[in-house]
């Protein structure tokens, strides 16, 4: 079944507009897509599209990523979920679905546990259930603060910072053991994260540190809402999905494919649907 052509679409919120892409039929109960840090809610293109097929299905670019604008001061993850239910209610949708992975799996928990009347169903989708050493080297290191020079370098910087993405895990730790033995993605690709990282190069990091700094083991449990937590092969993250499924009570776990990739996406989606269909 071929889904309706995407579309794409700003909404008015406090201190300024919030970005999203839509596919599917608007009717029903909305899934609400949440993406991993770097990038935007283009980097879920493929998912979704393959969600489309069944269902209205929203990629939100989180505050201060791809063309959302940013929050002010030093948010944590308790503000993002706040501005994302900012978004959906200036959409006007009252209740939803939501999946997030990654960074936007700290939002979507966070959100769930702040509305949980609003919300049908919960997809997390890979978390970094970090050590207060891991948090601290993700603090210091994994988003730094960028800002544009005369000499442009911020091009090259954001070229590898992205690249090293699918290299290693994480991406600064640049040595055989943390290398992660996959295919680099199609150049193209490529191409349009390094660009969404460069529209928000000033921005960017205040998403990806709330989530270093989100005390995940303290707010999981209050989790309330029907949940999956999901991975894939491919992700490093993985190694945490029986720690999450733990620390989510009466959650349900499933291996995905990865969610990022046109098959990997209509895999997750035919184990996600009929999940958020029940």
């Amino acid at each position: 079944m071929q889904s309706p052509p995407l579309r794409r679409g700003f909404v008015d919120v406090a201190g300024g507009q919030v970005h999203y892409r839509t596919g599917g039929e608007q009717k029903g109960v909305p899934l609400i897509l949440m993406h991993p840090s770097p990038g935007s809610g283009l980097m879920l293109k493929p998912l979704l599209e393959a969600m489309g097929r069944k269902r209205w299905t929203i990629a939100l670019d989180t505050r201060g990523n791809g063309d959302s604008s940013p929050l002010t001061g030093t948010p944590e993850i308790a503000d993002f979920a706040a501005a994302a239910w900012e978004a959906i209610d200036a959409m006007g949708i009252d209740e939803c679905c939501l999946l997030g992975t990654h960074t936007g799996a700290s939002i979507a928990a966070e959100a769930s546990i702040q509305h949980p009347a609003r919300v049908r169903r919960l997809i997390i989708d890979n978390m970094g259930l970090w050590s207060s050493a891991q948090r601290d080297s993700h603090l210091a290191r994994n988003a730094p603060a960028i800002k544009p020079d005369l000499m442009g370098s911020q091009f090259n910087w954001a070229w590898h910072y992205c690249r090293d993405q699918y290299l290693f895990a994480p991406w600064y730790e640049r040595k055989e053991a943390n290398r992660r033995h996959i295919d680099l993605p199609e150049p193209e690709v490529l191409h349009e994260l390094v660009v969404e990282v460069l529209k928000a190069l000033g921005t960017y990091n205040m998403s990806y540190s709330a989530a270093a700094r989100f005390p995940k083991r303290d707010r999981l449990p209050l989790v309330s809402v029907p949940t999956m937590v999901s991975s894939n092969e491919r992700d490093p993250l993985k190694r945490y999905l029986d720690e999450l499924h733990a620390l989510v009570k009466g959650s349900v776990k499933a291996m995905v494919g990865d969610l990022e990739t046109d098959g990997g996406a209509i895999a997750a989606a035919e184990i996600y649907e009929p999940f958020l269909a029940s």
